[in-house]
């Protein structure tokens, strides 16, 4: 088909659309004189749209005459006064609380080895039982460290006899041999100090309290210095790791209150503070590391258990709107504010959009009327009649 005869279809298309809008659309004349169009073309183009304006005009001017409240609810009277709904702004806060979770562990936690090699001979707690410092755990065969022991004690008491001989005699011998017998004594000494410090580390000591973890050893095991005896668990308190996103890089400190449920113990909430914040972001995650100490003094957590962990901010507060009220254009986002029955653009940056509200950077005040509904019609400075106002008074809690 050519090109004129393709322009020339579209064309009638266009004013037979228009025409049917025209003569179907009682609201055609009021729409015509919003967009500015004189009142004499309006009158010829569609003579039932004015018509309607006069019906209209006519039953106002009855209406005054009947009653006010009736003139209230055709909103005073104005002639081409587009029908809204609004929605009053309320205030609205982002970053004021943040939820991660965490792994706990236990304040201190040491895996027991032996100091030496050998069979262990006795093993002296079991699982579960609650020991304190320097309290001995297992003991190794100590037969060879005995005898050693033995022999280091009679080589000190012999040392000693032919040091205090050669000081009765300091006439008759020389003082070089005194000297000797001396330094003899003193390496003698020193030889049943070791024998005593390898005869101790036959027995396995606990370095702290705690409780006791499950004994991988039996009797009769043969272990070395790298071979695990038991884990002891200091939990009266717990240390929980986790991770938050580093735009709270800033506002997190150390001693600030956390809140940590027990993925265990679901709807029981554990009270403790944040102990250290690490000192770089991870360029992986994008995340800080945070360590919260957690009181549990009533033993009932365990080392390893995961956390759901809360904290509260003051956050930053932003005007929220209804999401529906927020329009776009080629220059942006935009809100339609009703200030003494005429409607304003209002630029809005959106900060936060959530299904009940949307927080924006703009400037709008608590209690501004926003266009929610009827927002087609609605122009720049145009006159507009208010159906219902949904007042919303508080604040908006975002996370």
């Amino acid at each position: 088909m050519a090109f004129w005869k393709q322009l020339a279809l579209s064309l009638i298309v266009i004013i037979a659309g228009f025409a049917a809008w025209v003569f179907f659309a009682p609201d055609a004349g009021d729409t015509m004189r919003n967009a500015g169009i004189p009142d004499s073309l309006v009158s010829k183009i569609t003579p039932k749209a004015e018509e309607s304006a006069d019906a209209g005009g006519s039953s106002r001017a009855e209406g005054q005459q009947q009653g006010q409240g009736q003139n209230r609810r055709n909103g005073g009277g104005r002639s081409g006064a587009i029908l809204v709904a609004t929605q009053a702004v309320v205030q609205g806060v982002v970053n004021d609380r943040l939820n991660a979770i965490g792994t706990g562990d236990a304040i201190r936690s040491v895996a027991v080895t032996p100091q030496a090699t050998g069979t262990i001979r006795e093993i002296l707690i079991k699982s579960g039982d609650m020991v304190k410092a320097g309290q001995v755990l297992a003991k190794l065969d100590s037969e060879e460290q005995v005898i050693a022991r033995g022999q280091a004690d009679v080589a000190v008491r012999a040392a000693v006899e032919k040091s205090n001989l050669y000081h009765n005699i300091k006439s008759s011998v020389s003082r070089m041999d005194v000297f000797d017998s001396e330094i003899a004594e003193q390496g003698a000494r020193l030889q049943l100090q070791a024998a005593e410090l390898n005869l101790a580390r036959r027995n396995i000591i606990a370095p702290i309290d705690g409780i006791v973890g499950i004994v991988p050893v039996n009797i009769g095991d043969n272990v070395t210095t790298t071979t695990p005896i038991v884990t002891l668990d200091d939990r009266s308190e717990i240390l929980v790791d986790f991770w938050v996103p580093e735009r709270f890089a800033n506002t997190v400190k150390v001693g600030q209150p956390v809140d940590a449920m027990s993925v265990a113990r679901p709807g029981q909430m554990f009270s403790g503070a944040i102990e250290a914040v690490d000192n770089r972001i991870d360029a992986a995650s994008r995340t800080l590391r945070l360590r919260a100490r957690i009181d549990n003094s009533s033993d009932e957590l365990r080392a390893g258990m995961s956390f759901n962990v809360s904290m509260k901010f003051p956050g930053d507060k932003y005007p929220a709107v209804d999401p529906q009220s927020v329009q776009w254009d080629s220059q942006g986002s935009f809100v339609w504010q009703v200030t003494d029955d005429k409607s304003h653009k209002v630029r809005v940056s959106i900060v936060q959009r959530n299904p009940d509200f949307v927080l924006v950077n703009a400037d709008l005040k608590d209690g501004d009327k926003i266009v929610t509904q009827g927002l087609q019609r609605v122009r720049e400075g145009g006159a507009v009649r208010v159906s219902a106002d949904v007042a919303s008074n508080g604040e908006v809690t975002t996370r």
